[in-house]
């Protein structure tokens, strides 16, 4: 880019460029959240051949397939994008990203064609992680690459608002419809409808994105003939440009990464599923914190081009750390009281020999977990959401012994407890679902806004960080990866790790460790590896 050009101001054509990217990316992200924000209705839809804890792993499984496969797709399309150039490359992820949205909603359920329904699903969440493994990077280099020098963390934020703007749509319909059609009809088959809708959003974001021009970084290089030939080796193949693909990784988005789907996913499945929030609810909540949120994204962009991308990002994963477990143990006395008292006042414990409990997790459906006390309780109490600790015996043989407050409940194996336990509960006042009369709004609104605001403190600046850590001429591919390494695996299994740890100890917040501990080693990692960048040029080619 030209001096210029670089110290122009903003221009209708800057405001072209940055709208129609955000636009298209909006509409991605859209596609891709709506499965996170259905997937109790798709745990029943697709997965009901086992057992109901199983399913909603499952389920959660299913939607971090599509991000298990985003690195790949920031690999094949980076790669195009490095050569081909940025605006055709997120042309063709974008069609991938409709057209299978779209078949999702086509899709017959568990109960018409058996276990070929999953498997599509899963196949349509591959497509769409590609998809999106090819889009972010895309997007991101070519709003960077048009900014002039000092306003690329706030032109960026632009792109990074995109996430949650297509979170909060794809809110929107489903409230909306669940409003409009009622629970019944909406479980049914009213969820098919926004995936359905969907190709509407498609064909003006497409129509929206062919009106830009190719990136003037890509233009000069192009007709200069400086791209790359072999992005792939360039980027990966030569230590001095993979080391700092690895600090990108570990020092920067693995903890953004982690601290993203908690304020943005796991927060939302914690609310429904552990602190039985009712769904519709539970997205209004979500949706309003991210309402109030999100123009922070724009604030930290904007701050990162003053004080820089580092302390912003790594003074985000640091909060994240400090806060997770207080603010989510603010959230069940706010959301649900009724099961933070009987927590205190009846706590449930099963006592049994380690070795006669199981993980509770049946991918196939063949296990009944009824050949031992310890399976049988542990199965009762996962299916009815409690919390529950566990205490071990030495030799104890198959029974277990479950305790609810003061009264005692023996369990041996082949036995059905479950009329004994939900009687024992029912004593102890757990309740069924959480009782909107006495859930505080306003409190768990604030709760989640803080959620969110960690998450616009290492979301921001984030790509404005990974497009000046690489050379132009393989920066597409090079910054992509570490991207969605960090959010596809360690960001995108959040859901599926945390809820499976809380389903196997029976506490609520085991779950958190898991986010906390990547926060801490990305604070580490950053903190002594990852250098400074808001003030380096990016036409450079490496």
């Amino acid at each position: 880019m030209t001096d210029t050009a670089a110290a122009a101001p903003l221009r209708d054509s800057h405001v072209k460029v940055i709208a129609a990217s955000s636009l298209g990316t909006v509409f991605e992200w859209y596609d891709f959240y709506l499965y996170g924000l259905l997937a109790t209705i798709i745990s029943a839809q697709f997965f009901s051949g086992v057992n109901e804890t199983t399913a909603f792993i499952l389920a959660l499984a299913a939607f971090a397939a599509g991000f298990a496969v985003r690195p790949f797709g920031a690999l094949v399309f980076g790669r195009i994008g490095d050569i081909v150039g940025r605006k055709n490359t997120f042309l063709v992820t974008m069609g991938l990203m409709g057209a299978s949205t779209f078949a999702v909603g086509l899709l017959p359920s568990y109960a018409s064609i058996g276990v070929a329904a999953p498997l599509l699903l899963v196949a349509l969440r591959l497509i769409q992680g590609l998809a999106l493994g090819g889009e972010y990077g895309g997007a991101a280099t070519y709003v960077a690459e048009h900014a002039p020098e000092g306003k690329r963390g706030l032109y960026t934020s632009f792109i990074q608002t995109t996430a949650t703007l297509g979170l909060f749509a794809a809110l929107l319909v489903v409230i909306g419809l669940r409003t409009w059609m009622g629970e019944e009809a909406f479980s049914a088959w009213g969820w098919r409808l926004p995936f359905l809708l969907s190709a509407i959003l498609l064909g003006v974001s497409l129509w929206i994105r062919l009106q830009l021009q190719e990136s003037p970084v890509f233009r000069e290089m192009k007709e200069q003939g400086k791209t790359s030939k072999a992005p792939l080796t360039e980027a990966f193949g030569r230590w001095r440009n993979l080391r700092w693909v690895l600090v990108a990784l570990l020092g920067a988005v693995a903890g953004q990464a982690v601290v993203w789907y908690t304020g943005q996913f796991y927060a939302l499945f914690y609310l429904e599923r552990i602190l039985k929030v009712d769904g519709g609810t539970a997205n209004i909540l979500i949706a309003t914190a991210l309402a109030i949120g999100t123009p922070f994204f724009i604030f930290f962009g904007w701050l990162s081009d003053r004080i820089g991308r580092k302390p912003i990002i790594l003074g985000g994963c640091a909060l994240a750390a400090a806060l997770y477990f207080p603010l989510f143990g603010a959230l069940t006395s706010a959301a649900n009281p009724a099961l933070a008292e009987a927590q205190a006042r009846a706590p449930v414990t099963v006592a049994a020999d380690p070795a006669t409990c199981s993980v509770q997790f049946d991918p196939i459906g063949n296990e009944s977990f009824d050949q031992t006390g310890c399976d049988i309780a542990k199965s009762a109490l996962a299916k009815a959401g409690i919390p529950y600790a566990n205490q071990e015996t030495a030799g104890g043989g198959a029974e277990a012994l479950v305790t609810v407050g003061e009264r005692r409940i023996e369990v041996a194996p082949g036995t059905d407890v479950a009329a004994e336990l939900t009687a024992a509960l029912e004593e102890a006042n757990y309740p069924l679902k959480a009782d909107p009369a006495r859930t505080d709004t306003v409190l768990v609104v604030a709760i989640l806004t803080v959620l969110v605001l960690l998450v616009t403190m290492v979301y921001g600046p984030i790509a404005a960080l990974l497009v000046e850590l690489f050379p132009s001429r393989i920066r597409y591919t090079a910054m992509s990866l570490p991207y969605h390494i960090g959010n596809g695996w360690f960001g995108g299994f959040l859901p599926t790790i945390a809820f499976a740890m809380v389903a196997a100890t029976g506490d609520i917040y085991a779950g958190l460790w898991y986010p906390v501990g990547v926060a801490v080693l990305t604070l580490v990692v950053g903190l002594l590896f990852l250098p400074e960048t808001f003030r380096r040029r990016i036409d450079h080619e490496g």
